[in-house]
């Protein structure tokens, strides 16, 4: 049965949905997305993702394509059609359609707006439970992975990487240190203490990350912002990563080195199951 998806103010058959060739998300990448995870029928840290996206499309000065009520409205009208339980609903925004040239529209120009949404096992994840395989591989991003943009061609090849390899992360390295993953955060666990990148224009702000740092301060996780190694990583105690649809999600081996003795540890556990007690999973 097909999904009911959004376009530019109408709710459609997939099969039906159509935006411009002369969209400037498909000739330029000039666009930015949102991913907001649903539990039991409920959107997840809803209001951070909407923040994020605020800031995102001031930083590419672009118009919000709706007000924010309708936006929200938008959100839970699709999971509402389509009856979505558990999964995903993925947003995007691009600057629009116009003729191609590399400036912006000399003439107002609406901003596109799609969504759909994606079922996925997300509170009851079986990688969950025996901890997942990453590899590290070079970040060739650009200079402002802060702004979460549809320009996903280096952690596409990234993500591949990966798979080829038997993996189902990669985490970009850049000058010796780890920076993210292709599609989440990073993070150790060395004595107890969580390590993980300070935030800064070479990484995304993930909103589970924002969750994770305030639930972790709740319940006396400490955690550390600072650079670390793949050396460092492969000599943790733990290691997982934060996405919107991943949650917190251990890491049991890293370019072909174990863990932790190869499954999750204490800590990566505490902190997924003070998130899904929260996210209602």
């Amino acid at each position: 049965m097909a999904r009911t998806v959004f376009v530019n103010g109408e709710f459609l058959p997939e099969t039906e949905a159509r935006v411009s060739i002369f969209d400037r998300g498909f000739l330029f990448a000039d666009g930015v997305y949102e991913v907001t995870a649903v539990v039991n029928g409920k959107l997840v840290d809803y209001g951070p993702h909407m923040e994020r996206l605020g800031r995102s499309l001031a930083e590419l000065r672009m118009d919000w394509p709706c007000t924010r009520d309708e936006l929200d409205a938008m959100h839970l009208e699709i999971v509402r059609r389509n009856g979505l339980k558990e999964g995903i609903i993925y947003m995007q925004v691009t600057r629009g359609a116009a003729d191609r040239t590399f400036n912006f529209p000399k003439e107002p120009v609406k901003p596109t707006l799609i969504a759909f949404t994606q079922e996925m096992k997300l509170a009851q994840n079986p990688n969950a439970v025996t901890g997942i395989k990453v590899i590290t591989t070079p970040d060739l991003r650009w200079a402002r992975r802060d702004i979460k943009t549809v320009m996903l061609l280096a952690p596409v090849l990234g993500k591949q990487e990966a798979y080829e390899k038997g993996a189902q992360e990669g985490w970009m390295v850049e000058h010796g240190y780890v920076t993210e993953g292709t599609s989440s955060n990073a993070y150790i666990v060395k004595d107890g203490k969580v390590i993980t990148r300070g935030l800064s224009n070479e990484i995304l702000a993930g909103c589970t990350r924002r969750a994770l740092f305030r639930l972790a301060k709740e319940h006396g996780v400490e955690i550390v912002e600072r650079k670390f190694t793949p050396e460092e990583a492969y000599a943790a105690d733990e290691a997982f990563l934060t996405s919107a649809s991943q949650f917190v999600m251990p890491i049991v081996e890293i370019d072909g080195k174990r863990i932790g003795g190869g499954q999750p540890g204490p800590v990566v556990r505490k902190l997924r199951e003070l998130f899904l007690a929260e996210a209602g999973g």
